[in-house]
């Protein structure tokens, strides 16, 4: 069974270790195949962050993060800013059975829309997102100076 547990700093080396086993993300994002516990803690739990970042557990296993911004200043949108799972777990259905998890939550908070970036490069998200029934709204520079293709998806 999926559920969504809220990050803390005492478990920061399992965050290190779902994001640091995605090393072809980490290269498109950063440049590198892998972050370190300070980058991960500055992202994370700096106290500029304003993103709700979960776990996504399989029963008791930590498999994943799920990072979202209910209220994004720069275009008055909700956003989901990652939905990642180990490496391991991958080819499962983990990933889409997550998205369905958080799109109830979305609704029950009464969320009617979604946004998010993908990155130029990043074809294997684009066909997840697609395949979720995201649609291709612009090209943008994010916070951090990348460009990203923006998706969205209405929840009538």
């Amino acid at each position: 069974m999926i559920t969504f547990e809220l990050i803390t700093p005492d478990l920061i080396e399992v965050i290190e270790e779902i994001t640091n086993s995605n090393q072809n993300y980490n290269l498109m994002e950063n440049g590198r195949l892998t972050r370190t516990k300070e980058e991960l803690m500055k992202e994370y739990f700096d106290s500029s962050h304003q993103t709700e970042t979960s776990f996504i557990k399989l029963d008791d296993t930590y498999i994943g993060l799920i990072d979202f911004l209910e209220l994004n200043p720069r275009d008055g949108f909700p956003w989901l800013g990652l939905l990642m799972i180990h490496n391991d777990y991958h080819g499962y259905g983990f990933g889409t059975n997550a998205f369905i998890l958080f799109e109830v939550q979305l609704i029950k908070r009464n969320i009617h829309g979604l946004r998010l970036g993908v990155l130029i490069d990043n074809q294997q998200a684009k066909s997840f997102w697609k395949s979720q029934g995201f649609i291709y709204v612009e090209n943008k520079v994010n916070a951090d100076g990348i460009e990203v293709e923006v998706y969205e998806k209405i929840y009538s």
